[in-house]
């Protein structure tokens, strides 16, 4: 799985291109020979890339030359081979990102000035991503989740055990765990038994949480999504004390995590994270209907994104699945919205969406009904 952040966005997406931006989604497979239909779909979906880029008026050689970095994904094998649920490719003729995702996107391309984000709002937004840090002295893995779907996430250059991190320390033998009794679905839970951790041996696993913490930091620094820690009981007090996450879970998943698929610790960690979420949401919905009518709240299109701009958006709701098309022009903060798209035009609730975020804003995608208003989009000011 590839990791897109808001950091990523804000230097790289949110920029003007000289040329048409393409933004291409699509489902994938993780494994099976459903993964042989990957290229194929890739390859229509470049083809109707091409044909709109032509409908555009750009000359048949400029148009090759835009899709010729995306085209040599389709040779590359191990990669169709290495997917996640979906696959979202950006290109124009000076750039090109793609990244695999734990999102099953519907099949998608659109062509404007700016790439389009909003099929990714589920993992950048604060509702509905969420960690998973599944810690044993054997080994660390953290996985990144959804609603529907979950992923591991590579830790480079962090060392995945106890004893890599300190070969020339000898084993604790106070400090064990067995195989209990059954749990259901043929796992066993894990128990500890022994004497307590001893004092070195509490000092070298508190030194290996510090080096765990410090690469999370580094990872999950511009996000504010929940981490749920996954393992024996003994070790949560131990990385609670050194964690620096501002949002670790205050209850965790008990039991030895090795050897468990990311698919079986995503029910337990979601199950955990959906009430947070949840009361999130609702809180704000109660808030803009207490606001509304007080000059804190809009269901104007316009106004939000001016507001968005200026940074004055705390929470926006959007509808999943509605485009909104139109022009905004920030130095003269004109919005121009159009019933539907126009050449130049960009979709407004993505902008809006991604300047919100940038900004330090909340922003919750929806289904159309949950909207406040059932309005195309709903906005808190901060001011």
């Amino acid at each position: 799985m590839d990791r897109i952040t808001l950091e990523k966005l804000k230097h790289t997406f949110l920029t003007d291109h000289s040329d048409w931006c393409v933004s291409l989604f699509m489902p994938t497979h993780r494994a099976g020979r459903e993964t042989e239909q990957g290229p194929i779909r890739f390859r229509n979906l470049l083809r109707e890339a091409q044909e709109q880029l032509l409908a555009k008026g750009l000359r048949a050689a400029k148009v090759g030359e835009i899709l010729k970095k995306p085209q040599r994904l389709l040779q590359d094998k191990g990669f169709w081979q290495r997917q996640s649920d979906g696959l979202a490719v950006f290109f124009s003729s000076d750039a090109f990102h793609h990244f695999r995702l734990p999102l099953a996107f519907e099949e998608l391309v659109v062509i404007s000035k700016r790439f389009l984000v909003k099929p990714l709002l589920p993992i950048l937004t604060s509702d509905g991503l969420f960690h998973v840090l599944a810690l044993s002295q054997n080994q660390v893995r953290l996985l990144e989740g959804t609603r529907h779907t979950v992923d591991e996430v590579t830790l480079e250059g962090l060392l995945q055990s106890l004893a890599e991190a300190f070969p020339e320390a000898p084993a604790d033998k106070q400090l064990q765990f067995h195989t209990g009794t059954p749990t259901g679905a043929g796992k066993r839970a894990a128990v500890f038994y022994g004497h307590e951790i001893s004092t070195v041996n509490k000092d070298r696993l508190l030194r290996w949480f510090r080096m765990i913490d410090k690469k999370l930091h580094s990872l999950l620094s511009d996000s504010r999504s929940p981490l749920v820690l996954a393992g024996v009981d003994y070790l949560f007090p131990l990385y609670r004390e050194v964690n620096t996450y501002p949002h670790l879970m205050d209850e965790g998943i008990p039991g030895n995590p090795e050897g468990l698929r990311p698919e079986e610790l995503h029910g337990p960690a979601w199950a955990l994270v959906e009430p947070l979420f949840r009361q999130s949401r609702e809180a704000a919905a109660a808030q803009f209907r207490q606001l509304a009518g007080t000059g804190q709240t809009t269901t104007d299109v316009r106004e939000a994104l001016t507001a968005a701009h200026h940074g004055r958006v705390d929470v926006l709701f959007l509808p999943v699945g509605i485009q909104v098309w139109g022009h905004f022009i920030p130095e003269t903060e004109r919005v121009d919205v159009h019933e539907s798209p126009e050449p130049g035009d960009e979709n407004l609730l993505d902008l809006a969406a991604i300047q919100s975020l940038i900004k330090g804003g909340t922003v919750y995608a929806v289904a159309p009904r949950e909207v406040p208003e059932q309005a195309p989009l709903a906005a808190i000011f901060r001011y």
